[in-house]
């Protein structure tokens, strides 16, 4: 009887399991559905009033541009270049500024990080210093660098550094501040170094932290490398920016910020995907479990 029972209750149980995966996979369907119905609605509907508004004359194209003009100067920039050279060697310029400057600032910024995130000691020593430094605004720290380093890729290089450093440095060091030291404890009484210590507990922890930073710093990287190029280049973007500014050409300005907007934006698809695969061994949190529903 209860051998009856069992062979009985088998295919109901799978059929519910069954149910439940389709219905799931419906759920994911119709959640990926939206968000991309969203992200395609969203930039139609702003788009579309901003051209609109700038076309009945609510807002000024004058000051603020208009879509169809952007596009235009797109279309101009990539035909006919610029004084400064095709528009392909101006952005390449910048590219390379802010990756070199990411480059820079994320190495220093996370050696820096954990250095004084594992001494408490050294933390008190440097803390106020890097506090004060962090509060200079960049804008001087940019003019400073062009006029001690010339019109050339470093002080670009140099000011998209020092953006990024910041980011990650805090992170990092926020980061090695959240190890469990229980668990570091318990590692130290079996017998492990301070390099083994720090590469098998330490730097693994943190590094949640610190690739978290990466997404935001590139984009100010991007900045340092643009602003840089604003006070004071001889070829890219940012000095592209400045020349549209000064003939008042805002369509050309907002295309500067599209090109550099989809350069950001690959950017942060490459992070992704390296954020992916360096923390596989991760945990799924609570925001990839209900992307995945």
């Amino acid at each position: 009887m209860s051998t009856t029972a069992a062979a009985l209750t088998r295919p109901a149980s799978e059929e519910s399991e069954a149910t439940i995966q389709r219905s799931a996979r419906r759920a994911r369907r119709r959640r990926r559905t939206l968000v991309w119905v969203g992200r395609i609605l969203l930039p139609v509907v702003v788009i579309g009033s901003w051209q609109w508004t700038t076309e009945t004359g609510v807002v000024d194209k004058f000051f603020f541009g208009q879509p169809s003009g952007i596009w235009h100067a797109l279309v101009n920039l990539y035909r006919h270049g610029t004084a400064f050279g095709s528009i392909w060697l101006n952005v390449g310029i910048t590219i390379k500024e802010a990756v070199y400057g990411f480059a820079l600032g994320t190495v220093a910024g996370v050696l820096l990080g954990l250095l004084l995130g594992t001494s408490p000691l050294l933390a008190d020593v440097c803390g106020p210093y890097i506090k004060a430094l962090n509060s200079v605004p960049r804008i001087i720290l940019g003019s400073i660098f062009v006029v001690a380093f010339g019109l050339g890729t470093f002080p670009k290089v140099l000011l998209a550094a020092v953006l990024v450093f910041f980011i990650v440095f805090f992170n990092a060091f926020q980061g090695v501040r959240e190890v469990d030291r229980n668990l570091v404890s318990n590692v130290r009484v079996l017998g492990a170094s301070p390099l083994q210590v720090a590469r098998h507990v330490t730097i693994p922890s943190a590094l949640t932290w610190i690739i978290a930073s990466l997404h935001t710093a590139f984009g100010f990287a991007i900045i340092g490398a643009l602003v840089a190029e604003v006070l004071g280049s001889q070829h890219g973007v940012g000095l592209i920016i400045t020349q549209a500014q000064g003939t008042f050409d805002m369509d050309t300005v907002f295309a500067c910020m599209a090109i550099m907007s989809v350069v950001t934006l690959v950017a942060e698809y490459l992070l992704t995907l390296f954020e992916k695969r360096v923390l596989s061994w991760r945990p799924p949190s609570q925001t990839d479990l209900a992307a995945n529903l």
